[in-house]
């Protein structure tokens, strides 16, 4: 982070990349470290984000952006909660469906999150932690994304316990595959480290994504989650969109990353 002078500007957006990933397409990652929070940076939790093109403003988003950035800076100053570094991963244009589902949910679309995440895990992470000066490891790091980007959130945090201590999933798309998740979530130990955030607008697959997104608050509560753990989150009124999750991240965020 010292050897780099733009680091010594919080409160701004920063790029990394273009980053080259085996197999799919290469893109960008977006960085914000809230300003005025004079937490050292090796010791802030970090966000990961799916979808980065949609984190941060309207521009250059396909509906709208999450406004991230101002949501996180919110969070500065209180003491009850921990605000984070957020970086906003692009994805991969016409490859996103296939890199954020480890099951093939079409002939040809989907499957690729095994190799897509060895290559976010072991690379890609490891270069921003380096790059900033930030902590490694669980206690350090929470995945989060909505629709596809809601689904590759818990499993990966499921799938890399040792590296992911948090999933923020909001609308997640937890029916693909046949519902190939839940077998597999059923099959994992809760890991060490977990917080888990799940929410949901009613009018979303005619409610169907409600109903399917409740089922996997079950089956996780079933594993011991203790008070503070898990939240679930049914937004009656909302549909599948942009709008909706920015109206819905700052509560996520406070419920992640409190003391």
């Amino acid at each position: 982070m010292s050897d780099s002078p733009s680091w010594a500007w919080p409160g701004h957006l920063h790029t990394l990349g273009p980053f080259e990933v085996p197999g799919f397409p290469s893109r960008k990652a977006s960085v914000y470290v809230p300003g005025g929070d004079p937490t050292p940076l090796h010791e802030r939790p970090v966000l990961y984000l799916f979808d980065g093109q949609n984190c941060w403003t309207d521009w250059g988003s396909y509906s709208g952006g999450w406004y991230a950035h101002e949501a996180v800076q919110a969070l500065v100053g209180d003491g009850a909660f921990r605000a984070p570094v957020v970086v906003g991963l692009e994805h991969g244009g016409e490859r996103r469906i296939d890199e954020l589902s480890a099951w093939e949910m079409a002939p040809g679309r989907g499957g690729g999150a095994e190799p897509f995440f060895e290559w976010v895990v072991h690379h890609f992470m490891p270069h921003v932690q380096h790059t900033l000066g930030l902590a490694s490891g669980p206690l350090h790091t929470v995945m989060g994304g909505s629709s596809m980007g809601g689904l590759a959130a818990l499993w990966s945090h499921y799938r890399y316990p040792h590296a992911i201590g948090g999933a923020l999933c909001m609308s997640s798309a937890f029916g693909v595959g046949g519902k190939a998740l839940f077998p597999f979530v059923e099959s994992c130990a809760k890991p060490a480290i977990s917080r888990v955030y799940i929410d949901c607008g009613g009018q979303e697959g005619g409610g169907r994504m409600l109903a399917t997104s409740e089922e996997m608050v079950h089956l996780l509560a079933r594993k011991g989650y203790p008070e503070g753990g898990l939240l679930w989150r049914p937004d009656p009124g909302a549909g599948h969109n942009e709008q909706a999750w920015r109206r819905r991240l700052p509560d996520a965020l406070r419920f992640m990353f409190r003391r």
